[in-house]
């Protein structure tokens, strides 16, 4: 994208934010925005967690960027998929599938899951589930806590 066009994006996007609120139908969003969107709920929910255990903003960092991980969305992505139903399996693998640029952070495989697990828990924030988006986070919690002491251990 030339720097001419993202001047042009940011500034319609910038007159946007003042119009009232209006999102599409989240089913019909681009996986890349629910994926997105599904990053900062569960970054929000992670670091809300993790402020009751340290009193230190450079621990909870530490540890929230761990648990952020697309290595660890993987990981819980992984572990939930055989509770899925099937709409939400449907989510789940258009995020999976759509195109992104992967980071040297994590594996090809990691990342799309990652992106699975994000898009996933961006579509139930916006489709106001919160009762199953509470219970997917406190599951993908637990597990992901799980694995750290697991590898903690090793």
């Amino acid at each position: 994208m030339r720097f001419e066009q993202y001047q042009m994006i940011k500034k319609h996007a910038l007159a946007a934010c003042g119009q009232k609120l209006t999102l599409k139908d989240p089913t019909q969003l681009n996986p890349v925005i629910l994926a997105y969107i599904g990053d900062v709920v569960f970054s929000l929910y992670v670091r809300l967690r993790l402020i009751p255990t340290s009193g230190q903003v450079r621990v909870v960092h530490d540890l929230g960027a761990k648990i952020v991980s697309a290595v660890m969305q993987a990981k819980a992505m992984d572990a939930l998929e055989t509770e899925l139903d099937a709409e939400e399996l449907a989510v789940a693998k258009r995020g999976r599938n759509t195109k992104s640029t992967v980071p040297k952070s994590a594996s090809v495989r990691e990342y799309r899951q990652g992106t699975a697990f994000e898009a996933l828990v961006g579509y139930l924030f916006l489709m106001d589930k919160e009762a199953r988006l509470e219970q997917i986070l406190d599951k993908s919690f637990a597990y992901i806590q799980a694995v750290m002491q697991e590898e903690r251990g090793k």
